[in-house]
């Protein structure tokens, strides 16, 4: 992981400090993570983070590695003992981020009905069948324009936003980190037409945008999505947005949130988002992003 990248002002980027909230964290309760939630809490309170959402993998595809990975009943119990410890010091919701797969939709609802969740996060990941995976991305993007190699991804994108199941739809556009090899960040502001029914769902339905600052540890050095979507979905009418580092590792954590919410504030939101009914005062933008 990379953490010395710079921010547009040329500063390094970095873990913020005096923050409202992280979003999107994963812990030992993913397969891709073994970070205790213990050592998040403990970083939030030293980074003055008052917020954070656990909002560890759940899959759907059997085989892939989220699917049946925690029990739900020992993970909210974590959860709820952890919150309690931490209380008046930093508060722990329960989240999750569903893997989002159209063919899945029926089960994913049925589940989110059952398993309740403080957080939601749907997003779409590069599973093994995937045009996106890695044994199938560079036979599925020869000869195809950059609109034609996003289109399978938008599309699910778009499903999983008008689904209307989900408080937040994650990194919009990560397969732009699958991509890079062909066709580098830059190229995806030539393809506006390509994000306009995303965000056009995305305000239809009062579904939050994530600024998700991961790509700024990545070779991308962006957000996903970038700050003109961002500027574009406010443009639109889009009211909610939320912010989160998508951590899987204890220096991932808060990483690039100032950023994140420079790009925020710049496209005229001043404050965030967590779950879709609650409009929350202390989630205001600090006073040094005001503008």
């Amino acid at each position: 992981m990379t953490d010395t990248n710079e921010s547009r002002e040329g500063r390094p980027v970095a873990q913020a400090r005096d923050f409202p909230i992280d979003t999107h964290m994963h812990t030992a309760f993913s397969h891709d993570s073994n970070v205790l939630l213990e050592l998040y809490a403990a970083q939030a309170a030293e980074l003055g983070i008052r917020e954070i959402a656990i909002t560890d993998h759940v899959d759907f595809m059997p085989g892939s590695g989220g699917y049946r990975y925690f029990d739900f009943n020992v993970r909210r119990k974590v959860i709820g003992d952890a919150a309690e410890r931490w209380a008046g010091k930093v508060a722990i919701r329960h989240g999750v981020e569903i893997t989002y797969e159209s063919r899945y939709e029926e089960e994913i609802g049925e589940y989110l009905r059952t398993h309740p969740f403080d957080y939601s996060i749907g997003s779409v990941h590069a599973v093994s069948d995937s045009p996106y995976a890695r044994a199938r991305i560079e036979t599925f993007v020869a000869g195809k324009t950059v609109a034609e190699a996003v289109a399978p991804y938008f599309a699910e994108v778009e499903a999983a936003i008008r689904s209307g199941m989900f408080d937040t739809v994650g990194h919009l556009d990560q397969c732009k980190r699958w991509l890079r090899p062909w066709f580098p960040p830059a190229v995806f502001a030539t393809i506006p037409a390509s994000y306009e029914p995303l965000l056009a769902a995305l305000v239809d339905g009062g579904t939050a945008l994530e600024v998700n600052s991961s790509g700024l540890r990545h070779p991308e050095h962006e957000t996903y999505p970038a700050a003109w979507v961002v500027a574009r979905f406010h443009e639109l009418g889009g009211r909610r947005v939320t912010v989160g580092s998508d951590a899987h590792l204890p220096q991932s954590f808060a990483f690039g949130l100032e950023e994140a919410a420079e790009i925020v504030a710049a496209a005229g939101f001043d404050r965030l988002s967590l779950e879709r009914a609650l409009d929350r005062g202390d989630l205001l933008l600090p006073e040094r992003f005001r503008r």
